[in-house]
């Protein structure tokens, strides 16, 4: 059993974190969030010491490694805004602990490399959850696409990716409209897909941005073996007008997420199977196979240039 704490246990994605800690026979003695609405707590780890305060969490865990406690972390899991994750990994490393980072990793490319340093001086690992290529339909396209460009190294799927998941006005004032802190829609919603468009289909050769707002974004992008148009968006008018007619005959159960990967004009189906992702990462990571720096940096450096709009 090991002994983990975590950044951001108030926010959107920290349930599935306490799940994949708990599924996987581990237990968390120490959360930190500035927001003290976190009785999500109880129906994980109840025992778990609990701070407002970065500062006091920071010496807690210092505490506990500098005395052995039994309670010493070994896996630090942040879940805090994305503009924070690079301190917090520090904080994971500093303390003796491996971090499993919420994406995105950092935000800025060049952290990375600093990151990279500190895990030799540390002897610990920094982690990050990459979730889309443990799910079962990814996995099998994979597998389909690695076969056709073994016959054909040369070949370039045209790929169309729309995902649109929408959010209300809350999202402007929160830091996920902060492009600082965020990263924009790109970073923020878009990374991960990203990830496994680069993951399928290979590196970036071109990118350019077509059209950048607020709440989505729009551009093509060469790829080894793809090309590719991609909108991202959080306007629930963006929706298939499809999508929205069902909403209409459905007012009390309304469909509030699109995602679609269209290839040489087949799509593909992945709407559901994303509840149990980040315990099969945790599991992954546990047993020494989980997704580092290096698995996450091609998708942060497009990112970077997306939200910068630089075009290549």
């Amino acid at each position: 059993m090991k002994n983990f704490a975590i950044t951001g246990v108030g926010g959107y994605i920290a349930p599935r974190h306490l799940q994949a800690i708990k599924e996987t026979g581990n237990r968390l003695v120490a959360a930190m969030d500035p927001n003290d609405s976190v009785g999500i707590i109880d129906r994980y780890f109840p025992n778990a010491s609990f701070f407002t305060e970065f500062e006091r969490f920071d010496r807690h865990l210092e505490k506990l490694r500098r005395t052995n406690s039994p309670e010493k972390v070994d896996y630090i899991s942040i879940c805090s805004p994305n503009n924070l994750h690079d301190a917090h990994i520090r904080l994971a490393l500093r303390v003796g602990a491996d971090a499993i980072c919420e994406k995105p990793l950092v935000l800025n490319p060049w952290n990375l490399d600093a990151l990279e340093e500190l895990e030799q001086e540390s002897g610990k690992r920094v982690y990050t959850i990459l979730q889309l290529r443990v799910h079962p339909s990814m996995i099998n396209l994979k597998r389909e696409i690695d076969e056709k460009i073994k016959t054909n190294p040369l070949i370039k799927f045209k790929v169309d990716l729309n995902y649109i998941t929408s959010r209300g006005i809350w999202y402007d004032f929160s830091w996920k409209g902060i492009k600082e802190k965020s990263g924009g829609v790109a970073t923020n919603i878009g990374v991960h897909f990203f990830d496994l468009l680069i993951w399928l289909f290979g590196y970036p050769i071109h990118s350019t941005v077509i059209e950048s707002k607020i709440r989505s974004v729009k551009g093509s992008l060469e790829l080894e073996n793809a090309f590719v148009n991609w909108f991202l968006s959080i306007n629930f008018s963006d929706l298939p007008e499809d999508v929205k007619r069902v909403n209409a005959n459905n007012p009390d159960k309304q469909i509030t997420t699109y995602r679609s990967i269209i290839i040489d004009g087949n799509e593909i189906e992945f709407t559901e199977g994303f509840t149990n992702l980040h315990t099969i990462v945790y599991k992954e990571t546990l047993e020494g196979r989980g997704f580092g720096i290096k698995d996450a940096r091609p998708a942060i450096e497009l990112v970077y240039k997306i939200r910068n709009e630089i075009n290549f």
